[in-house]
Order: structure tokens, then C-alpha cells, then sequence
């Protein structure tokens, strides 16, 4: 008998759903799911993240995250908003300016739900 059923997946979480391709998601996962992937439906919400995360240090400050858009800052601010209520982003008030980071957890789950196991992902550019 073979002992590889008793393995776990290399780079599954177990917290987190499996691939489409395995399983179908369940009510409560696709819902919470869905509201990641429409905060990231918007373009500036998705540049967010991105600054976000690649700002140095892994966290930037609000400050930070206004010069790059044609948008006012409170509109900003509302992004922002949408992405720490969609779980995508952590935040914390220093002094007078909030600080943002991205949660690592949330991109896994979302990653993890589109892996193609086998597949080799493709970046294009």
C-alpha cells in the first residue's frame, strides 16, 4: 500500500480552499472570496496593492499612496477602506498617518484557488 495519500500537498495551506480544479468551493469560501476578487476588480484598488506591497520595508503610509493617482484623497482613502475590509490589507493608525502592509494569508488563498496543479505559472509582461 502506498504512503503517499498519508502526505500533505507541498505549498497547500490547510486553511485554505483547494484548487477549483480538485473541488468545487463551498458557500462560505466563495463568498468571502468573491469579495477579495471585486475589491481587486478595480484598477486603482489593484495598483494599491501593489504599492503596498512593494513599498520598501513591506508597509507604507498613506502619505505614500496619493502622488501616483489622479484621484483625491479621500477617494484614496475609500480604496483603501475596501481593500482592509476585503481582508487584503492590515492597517494602523501612527500619529496622524495610517500605515498599510499586505495581509500575505489573503494573497496565498487567492493564489492557491487558481493554482493549476502541474501547470507551470506564466507572468506575462
Amino acid at each position: 500500500m502506498s504512503k503517499r495519500a498519508d502526505l500533505p500537498l507541498l505549498g497547500q495551506d490547510e486553511a485554505c480552499c483547494a484548487p477549483m480544479v480538485r473541488e468545487p468551493l463551498g458557500e462560505a469560501d466563495a463568498a468571502e472570496l468573491s469579495r477579495m476578487f471585486k475589491a481587486l476588480s478595480d484598477p486603482i484598488r489593484l495598483r494599491l496593492l501593489s504599492l503596498i506591497a512593494s513599498h520598501e520595508g513591506g508597509e507604507a503610509c498613506v502619505c505614500d499612496l496619493t502622488d501616483p493617482f489622479d484621484v483625491s484623497q479621500p477617494t484614496i482613502s475609500h480604496h483603501l477602506k475596501v481593500l482592509r475590509e476585503a481582508g487584503l490589507v492590515g492597517s494602523e493608525r501612527r500619529g496622524t498617518w495610517v500605515y498599510y502592509w499586505v495581509l500575505p494569508e489573503a494573497l496565498g488563498r487567492l493564489s492557491g484557488l487558481l493554482e493549476t496543479p502541474g501547470v507551470p505559472a506564466k507572468v506575462s509582461a
